[in-house]
């Protein structure tokens, strides 16, 4: 869709198309506020201004709206509405070993377990192994040190999926 066609949706309708790309209630509703929006840099700009200002319990009601890294059966049931997406940034995944696959559920489990909710890395263009490479290097953080690095993965994926809405 263009940013015109974006621009021009009902407010429904482009809440969600923007929920498609982030998950977080208070950020959708402050972009709906933002629009109609003059280009895709100012869209980018507004994403990640507005991101950068929400709370940690906004954040984590994004990360809600993911996939666990590896979970292939969740991207096709739970996630249907960005599943295309989610599977795209995780197409690496499909391509791992077993033992690999078992290492970034258990991993999954332990950064749930640790920080109640799930591990968030921007996927795209990561292999399995640098995933799971990435969730034992961060596992050891302190929760307030991986708040802020689980949303700024967020802001990224955010970036990409707004960027992939207008591609559409």
């Amino acid at each position: 869709m263009t940013l015109s066609e974006l621009n021009n949706l009902p407010k429904p309708g482009l809440a969600e198309a923007l929920s498609n790309c982030c998950g977080a209630t208070a950020w959708v509703e402050a972009m709906t506020k933002r629009f109609p929006i003059a280009d895709e840099e100012k869209l980018l700009t507004e994403a990640s201004t507005i991101w950068h200002q929400l709370a940690p319990a906004d954040w984590r009601e994004a990360f809600n709206h993911h996939p666990k890294i590896g979970d292939i059966n969740s991207l096709k049931e739970k996630f249907a509405s960005t599943s295309a997406w989610a599977a795209g940034e995780q197409a690496a995944v499909r391509h791992t070993s077993e033992a690999v696959l078992q290492a970034l559920a258990a991993g999954n489990t332990q950064y749930e377990e640790k920080f109640n909710y799930i591990f968030i890395v921007c996927a795209t263009g990561k292999s399995a192994e640098e995933m799971l490479a990435l969730l034992q290097a961060r596992l050891p953080n302190e929760p307030d040190q991986e708040i802020q690095v689980a949303m700024r993965e967020q802001a990224k994926i955010t970036e990409i999926r707004l960027k992939k809405l207008l591609a559409a």
